[in-house]
């Protein structure tokens, strides 16, 4: 076993050699020579320590390489000679954290593992307290898994420890050293003393406290270490877009923080997710774990499931997208643009559905116009409602072009920060004066009042909930319709951005429905457009318009 490595900078190199800097390059956007900050210096000797460490000790435990040495590949190299080579002034780390952003399968579980037994055995941190931390039990002990196991193929570590396989945790008695994998309950973890932190699949934490809990007790440590792995997270407020967003700016230069190492391999949402040479980009283990033919395959299927195509672009190419899981293709959306003319559709059959989700932002009143022998399309025709005080702090503070819409014909805007629902109303028995309104489909969870009146007024009112039972055919239907082009919604950009962020939820049964939960903005026009298809599908034309008026 190496001796425990000195931490004095008497013996450092005042510049950085080749070979280090040939590693650096590797690291996309990032030098960590030109954000050194004064005094901060590279540790040549402490940097081929660790980088020897995993090959000389270490041996994976599992796969095609399963029993070999730890061979590190070029860019694992740089952020192990970062992490462990660069120092400051008093002889202390450098990086106190690090976000590693990489694809699924780049083996960032073994990395993290060797990472644990590296500070283990050889950081000379009296009483340590190593920790893995993730979302869930099941996904931290995988680290303990890897870490235990390549301790268990090396007989003199072996000799110096104590495995705990039940409470996944390993112990090191001469040196007080203690490595445990916790699970989520941020409650519990407080009082810690952590000397290094590996947080794993920060994307799949549900908020902060567990990390922030975590962070905190680094405090009293003097050279602790934090690290962050991870594949991409969608948009939404999350504790790994935090990091992320932190990350990349001290990648560009717009933070200055030489603590923070930000290794972020990604594809852009500009990039031709389809492109081998996009895969290669994101993936820097393509080739090794990551295998071409995989890729292929799973970009295949994206492109065939539009269900699969942010999956795909998260997990396999990095890209932050607008949501969970894309519903629809949005390029398939827009090639159902046709000309929707209200005038054209004037008594003609059609079934309409509200979605009153709040009173302070968006309101949907939507019809849906069924093929005629004429006219083989299906035809959408929304309206939008939302508070004019609302409206306007909306476009001001997040960028939603609500004034504009409104401007345009496309959102009607009512005064004050509440939406008014008497305008919904009106715009309802307007609409079923001019065309063949059969029924008006409306969740009872939070129309109940207005739908009352309405019914008071000669509406046909269903309910229709908003459950897996009745969205999920007419969900499906939907998509068919806009992979087929058998629909028609004229371009509406207010529906439009709604399809550009609406995500779905799927229960075991492979039942599907629009998901406001997983969606990062409004999508009350879409779910509308799934009401009123699930009416169209279960009720046969009638001969005369279901909807009388008590004042004719």
């Amino acid at each position: 076993m190496p001796a425990t490595r000195s931490r004095s900078p008497r013996s450092a190199r005042p510049d950085v050699p080749a070979w280090a800097r040939k590693l650096f390059a590797l690291l996309p956007g990032y030098d960590p020579v030109a954000t050194a900050a004064p005094g901060e210096f590279f540790h040549e000797d402490i940097a081929r320590h660790a980088l020897d460490f995993f090959p000389g000790q270490l041996r994976f435990i599992e796969g095609e390489r399963g029993g070999e040495p730890f061979e590190l590949e070029p860019w694992q190299q740089a952020i192990v000679a970062c992490l462990f080579g660069w120092h400051r002034a008093d002889g202390t780390r450098r990086y106190r954290e690090a976000l590693l952003y990489v694809p699924r399968k780049s083996g960032k579980t073994p990395l993290a593992a060797g990472i644990v037994d590296l500070v283990m055995f050889t950081d000379g941190e009296p009483g340590a307290q190593l920790f893995s931390a993730a979302a869930e039990r099941e996904q931290a002990a995988l680290i303990f898994r890897h870490a235990a196991g390549m301790i268990a193929r090396n007989p003199e570590m072996m000799r110096r420890v104590k495995l705990y396989r039940t409470y996944k945790s390993i112990e090191y008695p001469a040196e007080g050293t203690v490595y445990k994998a916790l699970s989520s309950e941020a409650d519990t973890k407080h009082g810690l003393g952590a000397h290094l932190i590996i947080v794993d699949e920060l994307h799949a934490h549900r908020d902060g406290e567990l990390v922030d809990v975590l962070k905190t007790s680094t405090a009293a440590r003097r050279n602790p270490l934090m690290i962050y792995i991870t594949t991409a997270d969608y948009e939404r407020e999350s504790v790994c877009n935090r990091v992320y967003d932190y990350a990349t700016k001290v990648r560009d230069g717009v933070i200055q923080d030489s603590s923070f190492l930000p290794a972020v391999w990604e594809a852009t949402p500009d990039d031709d997710w389809t492109d081998p040479k996009v895969w290669a980009k994101a993936n820097p283990n393509l080739g090794v774990s990551v295998k071409l033919d995989y890729l292929a395959r799973e970009c295949e299927r994206a492109k065939n499931e539009p269900t699969y195509e942010n999956t795909f672009k998260r997990l396999h190419l990095n890209v932050r997208t607008q949501q969970d899981v894309r519903w629809l293709s949005i390029e398939k959306w827009n090639a159902c643009a046709e000309l929707v003319d209200p005038e054209l559709l004037r008594g003609r059959t059609c079934y309409g559905a509200l979605d009153l989700s709040t009173k302070i932002d968006l309101s949907a009143w939507v019809l849906l116009f069924p093929p005629t022998d004429e006219d083989p399309k299906w035809r959408v025709l929304p309206r939008f409602f939302a508070p004019e005080e609302n409206a306007r702090e909306r476009e001001r503070k997040d960028r939603v072009p609500y004034l504009t819409w409104a401007d345009q014909g496309y959102l009607t805007l009512t005064p004050g920060n509440v939406v008014d629902y008497e305008h919904i109303a009106a715009a309802v028995l307007e609409d079923a004066r001019a065309y063949d309104l059969r029924e008006v489909a409306y969740d009872p969870w939070n129309a109940t009042h207005l739908a009352l009146q309405l019914q008071s007024d000669g509406a046909m009112m269903v309910e229709f909930r908003q459950g897996f039972a009745s969205m999920s055919e007419p969900t499906k239907e939907l998509e068919k319709l806009v992979m087929s082009q058998q629909l028609a919604h004229g371009g509406n950009p207010v529906l439009a951005w709604m399809a550009s962020h609406v995500a779905v939820e799927m229960d075991p049964a492979g039942n599907v429905k629009l998901s406001k939960r997983k969606s990062t903005e409004r999508i009350d026009g879409l779910v509308c457009t799934v009401m009123a298809l699930g009416r169209a599908m279960t009720q046969p034309q009638q001969a005369e318009p279901s909807i009388h008026f008590l004042s004719w």
